[in-house]
């Protein structure tokens, strides 16, 4: 049998998810920052294609927030 769909905490995890998002974002950008004379151009290439992709997932992530408080409404 089926769980029932219980959305209660679904904004709760997507904050969070966003947080967490948020948080790799700054991290990977601090290491470009101090260590970009060091990393190979590939190395750089794949952290910043990350970061851009980190960035849709943020986007994604606040949709589906705006969504969910849409539903809690109805």
């Amino acid at each position: 049998m089926a769980k029932p769909d219980n959305r209660a905490d679904n904004v709760e995890h997507l904050q969070q998810s966003i947080q967490n998002t948020q948080q790799n974002l700054h991290e990977a950008e601090g290491y470009l920052n101090e260590f970009s004379s060091e990393i190979s151009s590939e190395e750089r290439r794949q952290i910043e294609e990350k970061n851009e992709r980190r960035k849709e997932s943020i986007q994604g992530f606040r949709e589906e927030v705006k969504d969910e408080a849409a539903h809690s409404k109805e």
